[in-house]
Formats: C-alpha cells, structure tokens, sequence
C-alpha cells in the first residue's frame, strides 16, 4: 500500500485517518498504554509502518507529559534570592529529589509585573511537566496563573492570601512555623527573660512570617507593641531592625529573629553596641541553616526545619498527585547553642 500523504512527512492525523482511529487511540499505541485492543495496536502498527510515521519527539513528551523538566518559579528578584541561603537550600532538595525521578529544574524568576505573561505562556505551553511556585505575596498574580494551569502545582509555603480571595486549593509544602515560634518564645521565658523582643519578617505579605509572629502572641499575649519590629528576612534588615528595639526598649533582654539570617544581623548590631550575648541579651533565630549557625558569634540557639527535605517534598508532590495530601506541615525544634 502506498501513502497518500504526497511527499511530505506523515503526521499522526494520517495514522488515525488510515487505522480508521482517533488521534488518542493512535498516540496510546505508539507510547505504549495500556487498554488497547490488541487488534487495534495491530492496525495501527501496520498503518505506522505502511506510511512510515516517525512520532515527534515534542508532540511525544506532550502527550505523555513527560517532558523532563519542572519549572521553579519564584515571583522575587533572583540577585535577592541567590543571596538567602534558605532559598538555596530548598532549590537543592527540590532539585535532588527531581534527579531520581529523571527530571530537571527550569528556573523562572519574576523580577517586575512585565515578567508574568511570559512565565504564564510558558508554564501554559507544555515545556515542564509540574511548577514549583515559591515566594509568594497577597494577591500575588501567581495565585491566578496556578489557577489556570493545566499541570501539577505545588506551593513552598502555605499561600498567604487577601480576605475574599476565592483560588483553587494547591499542594503545599510549608514548616510549622507558629509551633516553632511559640519553642522559641518558651525558651527565652524559660531562661527568666522578662522583656522580650521580636523582629518579624514581613507580615502582611507571607505566611510564614505571620505565622511566626503569631507564635510570639501564643506566648506572649500581652507584649508592647514597642518590642515587635518589621523587617525582610535580609541580615541588614535584622541589623536595622535590632538598633531600632535597642533605641525604643534598651532594657530588653531578649529577642527572638524570625530568621538565622536577621538573627545574624541582630548579634551584628548587639556587639557594635556593646550589649553582650546571651549575658546582656539572648537571642534566638528560625531555620537553623547551617551556612549561618556555625559562623556566628556566639552560636545560634534557633529553630530547626528541615528545608531541604521541605524542598523534596514538594518535588515529590508533583510526582504523586493521586496520592498526595493537600499539604505537608514539616515539624520544627529547638537547637540550643550559646547565644540563649
């Protein structure tokens, strides 16, 4: 038999029109599925030879949605992120846990609102075969781009949305970070600290800071106003925000960084200011990065989370959709060191 495709290359439309199939009858042959007939496998085996039809690679991996590749999209500026050792701490268990599953991670950043269509186009395009989303704000447009996505989608951290936002429930990864905080908090109380301070991440824009700053309420219902400080996960910010507690409340003894990163700069500006650590001031820190605690001075006391096998878990997420859970919740605890 001859094709009648006139010269130009057989495509999978001519497969189907030939076996007298649908172009998904056709595609579940040539990938091998399963629930096939056996004398429809047998046709279109024949028509695939007769026309000599080679299946494209791309329409393949598109088909099969295994196209190798996760996009990691974070909706922060990457000069920022590369400089947070948390951040890439998570990107390497994602990473890690991709590699047994013969996958990859495609890394998009959201520098500025321009960004979005274009990350949008491409998650929408059939290049990767889930999303890792990270980093995300109130009414961040990622909420609505996963919405709208077609693959398997999971969060790092627990979204923080406005009131009256209504979005489809994702898979999260996120550590317990109220119930690491409140650790925190109990320790200093525990140590007979009596004027307690925190310096929060930004509250009102993620959910792991709010959560964090609620786990110093738990503790500490009836703390001034005047011993809670904002500030951006960042060492400078840290260091900012403890000279700030310093010139409102000099006599606190104690505070407890929503990060080892603004816990570093809190000890920073502790010793430019004379105050001596844990004698004059006890500090305690969150994430436990080992980067960080085993270069300061004195070392960290802090809450441990396990962010690389948070960064794990989320890959896994995207490989077992059936089974997963619509979150996970990692435990936290208490590492005590010298600084409290």
């Amino acid at each position: 038999m001859t094709s009648h495709t006139h010269g130009r290359r057989p495509t999978l439309e001519d497969v189907a029109r030939r076996a007298g199939v649908s172009k998904s009858t056709v595609s579940r042959v040539i990938n091998g599925e399963p629930k096939v007939r056996a004398e429809v496998v047998e046709q279109v085996r024949q028509v695939v030879a007769e026309l000599g039809y080679v299946p494209n690679q791309a329409a393949r991996q598109l088909v099969t949605r295994r196209t190798g590749a996760v996009a990691v999209v974070a909706s922060q500026p990457q000069n920022r992120l590369f400089l947070d050792p948390f951040f890439d701490c998570l990107l390497r268990g994602v990473r890690r846990e991709l590699a047994e599953h013969g996958s990859q991670a495609v890394l998009l950043f959201l520098d500025d609102p321009d960004d979005y269509t274009g990350v949008a186009d491409y998650l929408a395009g059939g290049h990767v075969d889930g999303a890792a989303l990270f980093s995300l704000r109130p009414g961040d447009r990622l909420h609505e781009m996963a919405d709208r996505l077609d693959i398997p989608v999971v969060f790092g951290g627990r979204p923080l949305l406005r009131d009256g936002d209504t979005v489809r429930a994702h898979a999260y990864v996120d550590g317990d970070n109220r119930g690491g905080a409140r650790q925190a908090v109990q320790h200093l109380v525990a140590l007979g600290r009596t004027r307690i301070a925190t310096i929060t991440g930004p509250y009102d824009q993620e959910h792991s800071a709010a959560e964090r700053l609620a786990g110093y309420r738990d503790v500490l219902p009836g703390a001034e106003p005047e011993l809670t400080e904002r500030a951006d996960y960042t060492e400078q910010g840290g260091a900012q925000a403890m000279a700030a507690l310093l010139d409102r409340r000099p006599a606190l003894d104690a505070v407890f960084a929503a990060s080892d990163l603004m816990a570093t700069g809190a000890l920073r500006t502790l010793r430019e200011r004379g105050r001596r650590v844990p004698h004059d001031v006890a500090v305690v820190g969150f994430d436990d990065l080992t980067e960080i605690t085993e270069s300061t001075d004195p070392p960290l006391t802090t809450v441990h989370q396990d962010v690389e096998r948070m960064g794990r878990l989320m890959a896994r997420l995207l490989f077992d959709q059936d089974a997963r859970p619509p979150s996970v919740v990692v435990p936290t605890r208490l590492v005590r060191r010298q600084s409290a």
